[in-house]
């Protein structure tokens, strides 16, 4: 059995020990100005740490100051350690990466998917394998997903009542959702509804996400159990919610990158405090993060006329009351971890220097070695044991997808011949093939508006973990496929026989091992060669997310087959190899 508390009783008499003089804090941070959250206000005087905790706020010296560094801070800034409150930590990057990239600048705790989890691990080692993020020195909580946001051929066996029990069960899962599958909650799903109640009987939170809702569903949605969600594009869609008793994130991503919209709505409705709303990336890609995490969210804040204050308690203060963390975090008070930004300037969030649990992440600009390094080896790779054949490319269907905007898809009637082994390049129809990572089964169609002059692209990064084929020349395809399967996963770009550029993805075909920086790269000149070959949109990493889940409009390509959103109908099945 682990330990049921952060401290031992040990611990803890050490602790009252230094406020009695008998035993000596390791560093105090003298005469700085600090966030005091509850006062909302700056607060001048000392900050006692002892190992990964704040033993003391105010204005007071330790007695006993043998072996105490002490820094003397005068003209620095001090405020909570960031909170991204919403990650989708699997989108190319993978939760250490990305966490270990957006502590540079200050955002140290995450409150993460586990979507991908669920689909990677097997089934009894997920929870196990998210265990060994408390090692790090940042910190880590999760979701309890509720719905896999897709059609899987075998939902029922991953979505297990005893597995969602055993997830909520765990301390370090805050909430349960995000709930994409909502419509199922408000049409009668009692088992959907008994994991909702579940959650709230433990004291979770649960997230919803109501994109266009109506003010009668969110009062419903609410009624039946969600407590927040950060669908919000709209003053009015943040003040429906409000006023309905929800908590509200709002998001600022690189699909909806809606932040200073919202905060100017807002005040254009007198909103008069900011103080109880958070603010999320929301699984952005790579290269958006090149401006920051949570810094950069507070900075836009700031910009738009948020109270400095009231700016950082989005991301940091509001998010730790509404997950009833404050006790432990989200505060430079008593008690709390050792988690700090110190910054020059209160208007900049950029830190100077950054703390999680009593441990510089950096110092005085000077970023310190890591000291924690997970175990992928419950992650499963993926190894393709199976051979995609050309017969396997017949694509005879008479409905395609046709693409919107980044995400958004509708459906339309194919009238081109598509039994043809090339595509003409003078249109923007291509092949779209969606094969089992196991290679057990596959639908093909066309696709309309993804890239007019590519050969073949074959990802292994999709919602679900199976095989995307995209492309004009089913030979460049086949090309792209083995150069993919050759990797052990990620994304290949081919046309003419020529590999334009790839992103390996070795970690379950779905997540880079590399840092966040070499990432962004490869990301960025995967734009850049898809915009040459005719995308016309700015997010392929979404796209290719996207097609398979089933949580937008308004058709998809997912294990069962093509699904039709709003009809809740699989127009064509998935065949077997």
């Amino acid at each position: 059995m682990g330990q049921r508390f952060p401290w031992k009783i040990s611990h803890l008499r050490d602790h009252t020990s230094i406020l009695e003089g008998t035993k000596s804090p390791d560093l105090v941070l003298a005469d700085t100005n600090y966030l005091n959250s509850t006062l909302h206000q700056w607060v001048k005087g000392n900050i006692w740490i002892y190992q990964d905790r704040i033993i003391y706020t105010g204005s007071e010296m330790p007695e006993n100051l043998e072996g105490t560094e002490v820094l003397y801070l005068e003209d620095k800034w001090i405020v909570p350690g960031y909170i991204e409150p919403h990650v989708h930590p699997f989108q190319l990057y993978n939760p250490h990466s990305f966490g270990d990239y957006a502590a540079k600048r200050g955002t140290t705790t995450f409150i993460q998917d586990n979507l991908m989890l669920l689909l990677l691990c097997d089934k009894k080692k997920a929870l196990p394998f998210m265990q060994q993020f408390k090692n790090s020195p940042l910190t880590y909580y999760w979701w309890s997903r509720l719905d896999s946001q897709t059609e899987l051929r075998e939902e029922e066996d991953v979505f297990t009542n005893g597995e969602v029990l055993s997830w909520l069960d765990d301390p370090s899962v805050l909430l349960a959702g995000e709930l994409t599958s909502w419509p199922k909650l408000a049409e009668g799903d009692d088992l959907l509804l008994s994991w909702v109640q579940e959650a709230r009987l433990r004291y979770k939170r649960v997230e919803g996400h109501l994109p266009g809702a109506s003010e009668k569903t969110i009062a419903k949605m609410s009624l039946l159990g969600v407590t927040g969600d950060h669908e919000s594009m709209s003053g009015d869609d943040v003040w429906k919610r409000l006023e309905q008793g929800l908590a509200v994130t709002l998001r600022h991503s690189s699909i909806r990158p809606d932040l200073p919209k919202l905060i100017r709505e807002l005040k254009e409705r007198n909103l008069h405090s900011f103080d109880s709303l958070m603010m999320t990336s929301d699984g952005s890609s790579p290269s958006f993060y090149e401006s920051g995490v949570m810094d950069q969210l507070i900075k836009i804040a700031i910009d738009e006329g948020v109270d400095p204050i009231e700016a950082y308690h989005m991301a940091s203060f509001a998010v730790a009351k509404y997950y009833r963390l404050d006790y432990m975090q989200g505060m430079v008070a008593t008690g709390r971890l050792a988690t700090l930004n110190i910054l020059n300037d209160p208007l900049n969030p950029v830190p100077e220097s950054v703390m999680s649990k009593g441990k510089w992440i950096v110092r005085d600009g000077s970023e310190q070695e890591p000291a924690f390094t997970p175990d992928w080896s419950e992650i499963n790779p993926l190894n393709i044991d199976w051979e995609l054949e050309a017969d396997d490319l017949q694509f005879s269907m008479p409905c395609g997808i046709d693409m919107v905007n980044n995400v958004i898809t509708k459906p339309y009637s194919v009238s081109i011949d598509a039994s043809v082994n090339e595509l003409p390049r003078d249109n923007d129809e291509s092949f779209l093939m969606l094969v089992d990572r196991y290679g057990e089964w596959k639908i093909c169609t066309l696709i309309k508006g993804f890239a007019s002059n590519l050969g073949g692209l074959a990802s292994s990064f999709s919602s679900t973990g199976d095989i995307l084929l995209i492309g004009k020349s089913k030979k460049d395809l086949l090309a792209a496929f083995k150069r993919m399967k050759e990797m052990g996963g990620g994304i290949v770009l081919v046309d003419q026989g020529a590999c334009l550029h790839e992103i390996a993805l070795p970690l379950g075909g779905v997540m880079s091992d590399q840092p966040m920086e070499v990432l962004m790269k490869e990301e960025k000149k995967l734009r850049s060669v898809l915009r040459e070959c005719g995308y016309a949109f700015d997010d392929p990493v979404y796209t290719l997310l996207f097609l398979c889940s089933t949580h937008l409009p308004y058709l998809r390509v997912t294990q069962r087959g093509i699904y039709d959103v709003k009809k809740k109908t699989v127009l064509f099945p998935t065949i077997m190899r």
